[in-house]
């Protein structure tokens, strides 16, 4: 198809991997999610203390009142504080492992649709089936990290562990825990969207040059036959 809308529709593809890029990157950057806990010293048997953890992907902050003991803020870093945690670590990691696939992901669309861009008008490659499977893949990924960090945070004993090791070796009973989510896991939502706008830029462009073709393929299918035997 012509050069100036095949360059448009693979611009508009590579824009919207490069914001996705931008996007998850700062996302990466930003606080994900805060628990909060009802804590109490074991002897005393009254839950009148309590424990805010405030989770970015690598480092975090533990604030306790009397959760067992009096008010302090603690900075950490998650990776070490839950070396022992089993389930958690692994899912975290996974959420990390897995953002690093998706941002690698967009880059490979960005540089498929930049390269076919400024290729041969009337042909790509890797061009259609390249981005649909970098974006796609990106874009499935991205889903599986919402889930996977969610059950993180809500469904495993990840806040748990962070009180407990700065208990200071003080008996503690934990409960009432309490999950938001935060800024850089809803990030993630709009990045999905833009790896979707990536594939549908590129199904158009798709779509315009099977029609192209067709329509020069027309006027030898409409021939009169006395005309095709000449």
């Amino acid at each position: 198809m012509p050069s100036t809308e095949k360059i448009a529709y693979f611009m508009a593809c590579a824009c919207c991997s490069a914001v996705s890029i931008a996007l998850l990157g700062f996302a990466m950057a930003q606080t994900w999610a805060q628990t909060r806990l009802d804590c109490t010293a074991s002897e005393i048997g009254i839950f009148n203390g309590t424990g805010v953890i405030t989770w970015d992907l690598f480092t975090g902050t533990f604030d306790r009142d009397f959760c067992p003991l009096i008010a302090t803020s603690f900075k950490f870093k998650v990776f070490p504080e839950l070396k022992d945690s089993g389930a958690p670590l692994i899912l975290h990691t996974l959420v990390v492992f897995l953002l690093s696939l998706c941002l690698l992901c967009s880059a490979g669309s960005i540089l498929i649709a930049l390269y076919n861009s400024i290729s041969n008008p009337y042909e790509t490659y890797m061009g259609p089936v390249g981005v649909y499977v970098c974006s796609s893949l990106g874009a499935c990924l991205s889903v599986l990290v919402l889930i996977l960090f969610a059950v993180a945070v809500s469904a495993t004993d990840m806040a748990e562990s962070v009180v407990l090791s700065f208990a200071d070796g003080a008996a503690v009973e934990l409960r009432n825990r309490r999950a938001a989510f935060w800024l850089g896991y809803f990030l993630v939502i709009p990045y999905t969207l833009l790896s979707l706008g990536s594939i549908l830029a590129i199904y158009l462009y798709d779509h315009a040059a099977y029609k192209h073709r067709r329509e020069q393929q027309r006027p030898t299918e409409d021939a009169p036959k006395e005309i095709m035997m000449y």
